[in-house]
């Protein structure tokens, strides 16, 4: 009895994660009605929140992919409760992901659930696993999208459809970096199982600076560039157009002077 009731608190949905997905809700509301005093404020915890609790699902998703998988530890390190306090590493999963998208609105990849991967036999095993994360941003970047591609947009306020927008945008780049064949990225797990031992060995020790090295990259012009036309180009095929990408981050970001041809159609 005891091992049952152990197993079902290591499975039940935390508090925190409630109260993180219940601020986006009541903010969404917000938006949505025009209830706030300031919208900027109100897209901004709307989108943040947002922006959190698929962080949060993107982990749930590796780590529920690793349960079934063969490792049985899971739950009892916390990690099907979506808490993000159980993380092995708060600070890369939640803190610096937030902080990205407020300095530069784009989505950096978390990753902090440890999986004994020891546990688990299968080479698809284990790419799956790996996959299972930026497949959730998919997702989510799919019903962000949804009144978009299905135009569904009749009596959707500017504000909430341009705060949908750029949310969409971050589950993009997430999706897209995440799958990335970069060591220490969800896309070199993905091919990683399907390596030599000797090829793993080598990269092994460049892994603590795969992502360092991808964010270096994109202050490149050229690979910056080359990189958001992407996911411009993504965007576009789910029916979201630039310019409601940039009126959605330029709302977020609330505290700088804020564009008046945004302002002008919001108010509308």
């Amino acid at each position: 009895m005891a091992t049952a009731t152990s197993r079902h608190s290591d499975r039940r949905i935390s508090p925190v994660f409630l109260g993180i997905a219940a601020i986006m809700a009541v903010t969404g509301w917000a938006v949505w009605t025009g209830f706030s005093a300031n919208l900027g404020l109100a897209v901004f915890l709307f989108v943040t929140s947002g922006w959190i609790v698929s962080l949060c699902l993107h982990e749930y998703a590796h780590a529920r992919t690793a349960l079934h998988g063969g490792d049985l530890t899971i739950g009892a390190k916390g990690y099907l409760t979506l808490n993000p306090l159980k993380y092995t590493h708060a600070l890369l999963s939640i803190v610096l992901p937030v902080v990205f998208v407020i300095m530069g609105g784009i989505g950096l990849p978390g990753g902090a659930v440890f999986i004994e991967r020891d546990r688990i036999k299968g080479r698809w095993k284990h790419s799956l696993i790996s996959a299972a994360g930026p497949l959730t941003n998919v997702l989510f970047a799919v019903v962000c999208t949804a009144p978009f591609w299905l135009g569904a947009l009749e009596g959707v306020p500017f504000g909430f459809r341009f705060a949908l927008a750029f949310l969409a945008l971050l589950q993009v780049t997430a999706a897209i970096l995440n799958f990335l064949p970069v060591p220490g990225l969800d896309g070199y797990g993905v091919i990683e199982p399907w390596l030599s031992y000797k090829v793993r060995r080598q990269v092994e020790p460049f892994a603590p600076f795969g992502l360092l090295a991808v964010f270096a990259l994109l202050f490149v012009p050229e690979v910056n560039h080359a990189f958001f036309g992407l996911v411009d180009t993504v965007l576009q095929g789910l029916g979201v157009q630039d310019a409601e990408t940039y009126c959605g981050q330029d709302l977020y970001r609330f505290w700088q002077e804020q564009n008046e041809l945004c302002q002008e159609i919001v108010s509308q």
